[in-house]
């Protein structure tokens, strides 16, 4: 019997890092837009309010990508999924390097959301049919400490195409994306959808609260999957849920596009400046994982203790972040926490989804989430551009890249408004 639950647990642990490592390489292909932006601006004329709507595509794109991409990944299985997310994602940033105007930029990046969107909801679904709900904050916390080391995997690589090699914006789209089909060889090979694939027994199901099995009965047995998202979408917590992750996703991409475009913009292209824009990702990393740890050790099943208290703590930061002059050597610590704060709470999101509808509905409910979080991201892409370009605070008539951290500010601070009113 030690002998079975030994070789259960390698199994686990090998699934798991399987989905990490598939999906530490899987941003490489997502993130080089915001160290691109000054590049393309340059060279093809754009504007920053035009390339804040390329960057919505993508993630419009994404969101729409995760409401089929969730059903997916229960129906058909997430290692299918992630694997073929991961090789078209690399074909498409590829495409999308050859952009000659808005148009063939803004198709070839929305397609790549489209790709995009085919591996964390199916990814999740691995990781709940492995591991239960008494260890699940940790398996999602690590999965989500992956997520966030992709961050700074693709920062330190596009960061090494501009400043290191001296290389044009076209290669943020081609070199670093050289490591997805690796990501998806890992996944294919060693990964499987269920432990009854390996010879061990299924995790036993767990039931969703009694309101969501009365939702899913009234959709009926048999019913097509449209029908089951409407029946989930009268789920009170799963919608106040997935409009908090908007918020939080939306602080995210503002982050993640517009940092680099704030340091490059201060320090001229290839300035040694940018590399204190890595401290963003690396904060994000560890507090995918710490988030986790704290949901499972200090607040049990309310995990929206965890969100309201990140993104609080998040808003404070982002406004010293904007009142700090450029080039402060506090700069670098200021952002790690802030990546910290401001995004380690997905990780709680995630977790709390099999708690929401049950693990057989985890993909679908993550899916759900996801494309608010996306929807939500998209539609604040364009503002952002619009405010760093026009700078209505000070009214300059010029450019002012550090708004972004007072409107990231304002985003962290509905988050955790929303997160107060769950009750899960």
């Amino acid at each position: 019997m030690h002998t079975h639950h030994s070789h259960f647990r390698r199994a686990q642990w090998r699934v798991l890092v399987a989905v990490m490592i598939c999906y530490l390489f899987y941003y490489t292909g997502r993130h080089a837009l915001g160290f691109a932006i000054p590049g393309i601006s340059a060279e093809l004329g754009m504007s920053k309010e035009l390339l804040g709507w390329a960057s919505a595509g993508m993630l419009w794109a994404y969101a729409l990508g995760q409401v089929f991409s969730g059903g997916a990944g229960d129906r058909i299985g997430g290692r299918r999924m992630m694997t073929a997310g991961a090789l078209l994602s690399f074909a498409l940033n590829w495409v999308t390097s050859f952009a000659t105007g808005f148009v063939t930029l803004f198709a070839g990046w929305s397609l790549n959301g489209l790709a995009q969107s085919m591996g964390w909801a199916p990814g999740t679904r691995l990781v709940a049919n492995w591991w239960g709900p008494r260890e699940r904050g940790f398996a999602f916390g690590l999965f989500s400490l992956a997520a966030g080391f992709a961050s700074v995997l693709a920062f330190g690589a596009s960061i090494f195409v501009i400043d290191g090699l001296g290389l044009n914006w076209r290669w943020l789209f081609r070199l670093p994306v050289l490591l997805m089909p690796l990501g998806a060889l890992a996944v294919w090979r060693m990964s499987r959808d269920h432990p009854a694939d390996l010879g061990f027994e299924n995790l036993e199901d767990e039931a969703p609260p009694e309101n969501v099995r009365a939702t899913l009965k009234s959709a009926g047995d048999g019913a097509p999957p449209w029908r089951r998202y409407l029946a989930i979408l009268g789920n009170r917590e799963l919608l106040l849920a997935s409009l908090a992750i908007g918020f939080q996703n939306a602080v995210r991409f503002a982050l993640l596009i517009w940092v680099p475009v704030y340091f490059l913009d201060g320090d001229g292209s290839g300035g040694g400046g940018v590399w204190a824009s890595l401290g963003l990702p690396a904060g994000m990393a560890l507090g995918a994982f710490a988030s986790g740890w704290v949901s499972d050790r200090f607040f049990g099943s309310r995990k929206s203790g965890v969100i309201v208290i990140f993104m609080t703590v998040a808003a404070i930061l982002a406004v010293v972040q904007y009142l700090l002059p450029f080039g402060h050597w506090a700069a670098l610590p200021i952002l790690l926490f802030l990546g910290f704060f401001g995004c380690g709470s997905q990780s709680a999101f995630w977790a709390m989804a099999p708690d929401l509808l049950g693990r057989a509905n985890t993909s679908t409910a993550i899916g759900i989430m996801d494309f608010f979080a996306y929807l939500i991201a998209g539609l604040c892409g364009p503002l952002i551009g619009w405010l760093v370009q026009h700078d209505p605070v000070a009214n300059s008539g010029g450019e002012n890249t550090s708004l972004v951290f007072l409107f990231v500010a304002l985003l962290s601070a509905c988050g955790a408004a929303v997160g107060f009113l769950i009750k899960r």
